[in-house]
């Protein structure tokens, strides 16, 4: 019976396998990653997070000296959660029980870990990925488009997101108090592991094939979706602030092209029309730009993002006094322009009047009026975010 080398209190390295109806491969990954504990002379034990199994998984890991826990709440998060949250290692490496992924090669993620990083990443592009092991459509698109998206974003190391063997410190990652439930568990620990600024390594991961007869469980566009909704989700300035503030420009720089006279390019006349699209696109750039600041002062208070110190020092010139400030200005121009476009039409006794030259008044006027009332309610919206509470 392979329990540990030593009793509870002692265990160093605890592997943890989720669990669904796993029985034609769990009992040669709980072998191998005992034979891989003993070989390395560590001190450890194998967890099973059974998320409900009906084929006899439990009974098989129990017979092999595995302890098992069951977990009520379905999803590959939980599972990994509720394994993560009973394990009784300092350390912690988790993998999948298809065995697709090597377990009696765990010596590189014992090594990384003891040497004091924080996760420890296997990367199957650089280790080597069997024939038949991942489709082509995981291979060639999903995961290096996800995984550069999120190097992107969040400048993280990582260069396989979404391998599924890795190592992690249990207190560490436990402090990242992980939320999601499904697949996106594995994007959401190496994002907020980045940004928490953990130490983060990666080792080379060999990948086989799946080892089980029956579909895996993975829906790769149904996931990869979620993967890309989390981490768009998790980064306001890709989501929000980019787009927004580009948008927000090029419907600026069009509004003050065409503010004097119409212009022809390639024969191609632009007026008023032109104009009234670059408003909106300010209008919406600038509401995006909100959503950006909104959605990253709520993630913040929320514990779901680390404070920002740019925006803690930005906050120290935009207050509630300011905003107030900048929205009364706005309005100012917007009704001025407002009471020039109807002092103009008095001149004309209240007749027709020229579409061509008021509009170039009513436009800026009420694009003015506009995002000044904006910024005016999201002064008093940021300031109730920022409200401090217990």
């Amino acid at each position: 019976m392979q329990r540990s080398l030593a009793n509870d209190a002692e265990i160093e390295f605890s592997v943890v396998m989720p669990c669904l109806n796993e029985a034609e491969t769990l009992a040669i990954c709980i072998q191998k990653a005992q034979q891989s504990l003993a070989e390395n002379n560590v001190s450890g034990e194998v967890v099973i997070a059974d998320n409900g199994s009906t084929d006899g998984s439990q009974d098989i890991a129990a017979g092999l000296g595995a302890r098992v826990i069951n977990v009520p709440a379905k999803g590959y998060g939980s599972a990994l959660m509720g394994g993560i949250a009973a394990a009784h290692g300092q350390y912690i490496i988790m993998g999948d029980a298809d065995d697709s992924y090597d377990f009696s090669a765990l010596g590189p993620f014992i090594e990384k870990l003891r040497a004091g990083n924080d996760l420890v990443m296997g990367n199957r592009f650089r280790g080597g990925i069997a024939p038949g092991a991942m489709p082509p459509l995981h291979r060639y698109l999903g995961n290096p488009v996800l995984t550069t998206i999120g190097r992107i974003f969040f400048r993280s190391p990582c260069g396989d997101f979404h391998c599924g063997l890795r190592g992690f410190s249990k207190a560490a990652i436990l402090n990242l108090d992980l939320q999601t439930t499904g697949m996106e568990f594995a994007s959401e620990m190496v994002v907020k592991a980045t940004l928490q600024r953990l130490h983060i390594a990666e080792v080379p991961t060999t990948l086989s094939p799946d080892g089980r007869t029956r579909a895996p469980h993975l829906r790769s566009w149904r996931d990869g979706w979620r993967h890309l909704r989390f981490l768009l989700l998790y980064s306001p300035r890709w989501l929000f602030l980019f787009p927004g503030a580009l948008l927000m420009l090029l419907g600026l720089l069009t509004m003050l092209w065409l503010l004097p006279v119409p212009r022809v390019v390639a024969g191609v006349t632009f007026d008023v029309h032109t104009l009234l699209y670059a408003a909106a696109a300010i209008i919406i750039g600038f509401q995006a730009i909100l959503f950006a600041v909104f959605t990253k002062v709520f993630a913040i208070s929320e514990g779901l993002l680390p404070p920002d110190k740019r925006l803690e020092s930005l906050f120290r010139y935009i207050t509630l006094e300011s905003g107030l400030i900048i929205a009364s200005l706005l309005i100012l121009a917007g009704l001025s322009g407002t009471a020039y476009a109807y002092w103009f039409w008095d001149q004309l006794s209240f007749g027709n009047l020229d579409p061509a030259r008021t509009m170039r008044i009513v436009i800026p006027a009420v694009t003015a009026l506009t995002v000044g009332c904006q910024t005016l309610f999201s002064s008093f919206f940021l300031s109730i975010l920022g409200l401090r509470r217990r």
